[in-house]
Order: structure tokens, then C-alpha cells, then sequence
């Protein structure tokens, strides 16, 4: 993989996780996949977001922003102290700010379907501002339900995130094995220490 591909991490997660995590690590190095336009426009294709093309610096930056701000409040929602996982600089209230800046553009609207009401929200934003709209929208359904639906990966060296389902305690059955043989090795480097020789 050149530094410049977007790798398309846990296709099945909700999109907002999917925007949380252009931000990874590899071999303890962090990386982010949202350093140019170019990558842009290749994460919003691999995950349906359109346009995917024609993008702009701005877009580029409202995307980084919102990612910014679901990964600060997700990670003051579950307490994450994980020390590469968001910016330690940026207070939640800020990121609260930016989040409630992409959803003032909506509104609910009740629809009927045949026999049944529902509410879908309404937003007044064009383009790609719209998508990164119904992102925000669905990303402060998940913020609010907490740890019930979203978790942090605390495999070593892990900064992602994930919805939580039963049994699951990590972002992937790997970083579930990372973190199994870490726990032996301080388990029995400990009991090794207290053995007298």
C-alpha cells in the first residue's frame, strides 16, 4: 500500500466510525488518511458518499473537522485515555461546538409511508456538506448511546473505534490477539519477577 491509498478499515462500521477511523496505526506509527483531496475523494467512494469527486480544500477540512470531533466526544464519552487516539489539546466542549455547527442545518419532518409515520431530518446543506451532515446526524445518535454502541479498540498500539456488539471487546479478532498474548506476557513477566532464584 503507497502512503497516499486509503485503506478501507471494517467496511461494515456505521459511516461516522468509518470517518473516525482515517485516523490508524501501524507498526506504533499513527497515521491519517484524510491528508489530502485526493484521499478524500477515494474514502468518500469506498464508502457510497457522494459526490466523490469534485471535491475542494474546504471539503477537505469540514471532513477533518467532523472526524476531529466525533473522535474527541467518543473518546470523552467512553473515557478513552489511549494517548494517540485524539488530540489531548482539544477540549470536548470545542469538538461539542463543531458537531452541534454540522447539525444546525437540519430540521425534523414527519413522512407518511402508506400507513406509518416516521421522522427523518431534513438538512438545508448542498453537496458534500450535505453528506458530512447526515454523517454528523448519525454519529451524535451513536455519541448518545454511549458505550451501549460504540467502544474503543485497546489492542496495543490501537486508536480505533467500533460499534459494539455482543462479545466484542476489540476492532478486529487481530487486535483481540494482540491483546490476549500481551496480557500473558505481563502476567507471567510478573509472576517471573516474584519468583526467587
Amino acid at each position: 500500500m503507497t502512503v497516499d491509498e486509503v485503506p478501507d478499515l471494517y467496511p461494515s462500521e456505521p459511516l461516522p466510525i468509518r470517518l473516525m477511523n482515517t485516523v490508524w496505526a501501524s507498526r506504533g506509527v499513527v497515521h491519517d488518511s484524510l491528508s489530502s483531496v485526493a484521499q478524500l475523494q477515494q474514502w468518500a467512494r469506498q464508502c457510497g458518499v457522494r459526490p466523490a469527486t469534485g471535491l475542494t480544500r474546504a471539503d477537505l477540512a469540514r471532513a477533518r473537522s467532523l472526524r476531529d470531533a466525533l473522535r474527541r466526544l467518543a473518546a470523552s464519552v467512553l473515557e478513552d485515555q489511549r494517548p494517540s487516539a485524539v488530540r489531548a489539546d482539544w477540549p470536548a466542549g470545542e469538538a461539542l461546538h463543531t458537531l452541534n455547527d454540522f447539525l444546525r442545518t437540519s430540521v425534523p419532518e414527519v413522512v407518511a409511508d402508506d400507513t406509518t409515520l416516521r421522522r427523518r431530518w431534513h438538512s438545508s446543506a448542498t453537496g458534500f456538506e450535505r453528506e458530512l451532515v447526515a454523517i454528523a446526524l448519525e454519529g451524535s445518535d451513536l455519541l448518545s448511546e454511549g458505550t451501549a454502541r460504540l467502544g474503543a479498540c485497546h489492542g496495543p498500539g490501537c486508536v480505533l473505534y467500533f460499534e459494539r456488539q455482543p462479545r466484542r471487546e476489540w476492532c478486529s479478532a487481530g487486535c483481540g490477539n494482540r491483546a490476549r498474548v500481551a496480557r500473558h506476557y505481563h502476567r507471567h513477566r510478573g509472576a517471573s519477577a516474584e519468583t526467587p532464584r
